[in-house]
């Protein structure tokens, strides 16, 4: 990585960070989806980080529009990953709830996607996994500010 200044050295390192976090991603994201789009797997973590929620707060929080969010909320009722039920504080509006299917489901993907990163992590020599060691903690400092 050429550097001819510390600031170009330090927006260098932040690109490459950034190159390489979001190819990490794409890779893992890759390792097991299944059937589902990656729409449909953000809703189900939305769903079991927040709770059951109406379909206009889950469609905020994705950043969809309503419509957009009823035909994902519909593709994964199809699939048995979530349920609509009756708002109780309002009839007119609908919320959904995540099953205990995909539950399972997203543990198992994470399971996976740990599986396979530990492999990769396997095949590291000492000296790599000491760095890498390290440079996971720095990056949790960078990310918790």
């Amino acid at each position: 990585m050429p550097s001819s200044s510390p600031a170009t050295s330090q927006v260098e390192l932040a690109d490459a960070i950034r190159l390489v976090t979001g190819r990490l991603s794409r890779r893992l994201r890759q390792q097991s989806l299944g059937d589902l789009t990656l729409s449909q797997r953000s809703v189900l973590v939305t769903l079991e980080r927040h709770g059951v929620m109406r379909m206009g707060e889950l469609a905020r929080i994705e950043n969809v529009s309503p419509p957009s969010i009823t035909g994902i909320v519909g593709r994964l009722e199809a699939k048995g990953l979530v349920n609509r039920v009756a708002d109780p504080q309002d009839a007119r509006s609908t919320m959904v709830e995540i099953t205990p299917d995909a539950v399972d489901l997203l543990e198992t993907t994470r399971r996976e996607r740990s599986a396979f990163l530990a492999g990769r992590i396997r095949q590291l020599s000492a000296d790599d996994l000491a760095s890498l060691a390290a440079g996971v903690e720095i990056l949790d400092r960078i990310v918790d500010g």
